[in-house]
């Protein structure tokens, strides 16, 4: 009987036996925490995920680390499991190494990224992580208003990350994945910063194109104004040469008005 199954009946029956065995754990053991708990018989790739939000306090859908850099947004790591996000910090500084052949200046990184760890790794190769700096502050108060200021910028800088994320839900659809097939959804979400970073090319495109133009119409309007005098003096010495100015010095300055 079972062997005149389909293909993804079978693998439906053995999400549901999978699923049976994880709620008998749960049931007998006492305990609330699973590994790799299943919560989608046909997307059985989603994890729960606990944020702690007001809002929600578990979250289901896949985790993306993304980084921001000259105002576009690239995409780093997709995963449908939790992890903690202060493990993307330091690979990806090494892939911009690789990319740039240097590390970046700076890093403006949420608390979760400012770490014993990751402070090491930035204190080694020069670069200056945002956040609190460890220690007593200083007794120099112009240090520390300057500490402050400092740390100000870097999270108005840090900022342009989470306006990524909203743009991303509200104009890109992010928030509206569709696709059952893990592979499916990633390739949904991966489509969305490409779209999103080539937007950005055409409204800088679209800039560039625009001074140009504007530029253009300068030059070409200085021009004008510029002929604007010389017709004058052009008419005014042929009126004074004829004897009749007045209107001459009419026409003249119909001429320089446009």
């Amino acid at each position: 009987m079972l062997s005149g199954l389909k293909t993804h009946w079978w693998q439906k029956l053995l999400v549901i036996s999978e699923l049976h065995r994880q709620q008998s754990i749960l049931l007998y053991s006492k305990t609330r925490s699973m590994p790799d708990r299943i919560v989608n018989l046909v997307q059985r790739h989603v994890r729960p995920m606990v944020r702690g939000k007001a809002r929600a306090a578990v979250e289901f859908g896949a985790k993306i680390s993304v980084s921001v850099r000259n105002g576009f947004a690239f995409l780093h790591r997709i995963s449908w499991d939790p992890y903690n996000e202060s493990e993307d910090l330091i690979p990806q500084a090494m892939k911009y190494k690789q990319e740039h052949g240097c590390y970046p200046e700076r890093i403006c990184a949420d608390r979760i990224y400012i770490n014993t760890k990751n402070r090491n790794f930035c204190t080694r190769n020069d670069i200056r992580l945002s956040g609190k700096r460890l220690g007593r502050p200083p007794k120099n108060p112009e240090i520390s208003a300057a500490h402050k200021q400092q740390l100000s910028a870097d999270q108005r800088k840090r900022n342009e990350v989470e306006g990524c994320f909203g743009s991303g839900k509200r104009k890109y659809s992010l928030d509206l994945i569709m696709a059952r097939l893990g592979a499916g959804a990633e390739n949904s979400i991966s489509m969305a910063f490409v779209v999103m970073c080539a937007e950005k090319i055409r409204r800088l495109l679209r800039l560039f194109f625009i001074t140009i133009f504007a530029w253009l119409c300068t030059l070409q309007w200085s021009s004008c104004l510029w002929m604007g005098p010389r017709n004058i003096w052009q008419l005014e010495t042929k009126g004074m040469r004829s004897g009749v100015g007045t209107p001459r010095r009419t026409n003249a300055s119909l001429i320089a008005h446009r």
